[in-house]
């Protein structure tokens, strides 16, 4: 195979997008109905695609042609780092999973393979940030493997990255914060409201919506306190639900 810089940066081949816009297809802002939406998919997947025909181009082979999946193959079973990881993403697209047999990395929840793949692929953002990927390429990294396997994911994370999607295409990068506001919405019942927003602006500053909190349960009469159990001060805190791994 050819030989490439380590870590070489991705989805740079295509000028991003000035502003968002509707979409001709589906109405939706451009990239929000990615991937069941044509237009959408294709204005997303440009900037893994131009990435992969070049490594196509630099091994001689043809798009489609029969050496293009065993080029996939050797693409996700090489070294982390030496490919782009658009290239890494698009091999993924063109892998069936041998125990599922889905797109690779799109299976089941408890496919042990599609688990695997999804894992390793991130371990290139560690290793390329923050020159050969920037936060905002890894976002948009994010948003597109969430929406192509969106029963992998809980649903506010998959719908929070699917109203992020036309803004990342823009260059636009939340915070972790904002990014947390928008699922907190979206757990609301407050998608449609979200999906009205027209910039990205109004979309992170949605208005945090107040959370009813359960009555208090009447105050008993006051009654002398047990002894302290001592034991109880070096139990640890209880543990925190797990964050989603990307």
């Amino acid at each position: 195979m050819a030989d490439h810089q380590p870590f070489p940066p991705g989805a740079r081949r295509v000028a991003r997008p000035a502003a968002v816009s509707p979409c001709p297809s589906c109405g939706d802002l451009a990239g929000r109905g990615y991937p069941t939406c044509r237009f959408c998919a294709e204005l997303v997947d440009q900037y893994w695609l131009l990435d992969w025909q070049e490594l196509l181009a630099a091994e001689q082979l043809a798009e489609g042609g029969a050496g293009e999946r065993e080029l996939a193959e050797l693409v996700l079973a090489d070294q982390v780092g030496r490919h782009p990881w658009t290239c890494t993403d698009w091999a993924m697209t063109l892998v069936s999973c041998s125990q599922c047999g889905e797109e690779l990395g799109t299976g089941p929840v408890d496919c042990v393979r599609c688990a695997m793949a999804d894992g390793l692929r991130w371990s290139w953002d560690h290793g390329g940030h923050p020159t050969s990927i920037t936060a905002g390429e890894h976002a948009l990294r994010v948003a597109r493997a969430a929406l192509r396997a969106p029963h992998r994911r809980r649903e506010p994370v998959v719908l929070g990255w699917r109203l992020l999607m036309p803004f990342l295409l823009v260059g636009e990068l939340p915070t972790v914060g904002q990014v947390r506001r928008v699922r907190a919405a979206v757990l609301a019942g407050a998608y449609a409201e979200l999906a009205a927003c027209t910039s990205h602006g109004e979309l992170t500053g949605y208005p945090e919506l107040p959370w009813r909190r359960p009555e208090r349960p009447p105050r008993a009469e006051h009654q002398a306190k047990p002894p302290r159990d001592r034991a109880a001060d070096v139990l640890p805190d209880p543990v925190e639900p797990a964050a989603d791994p990307v």
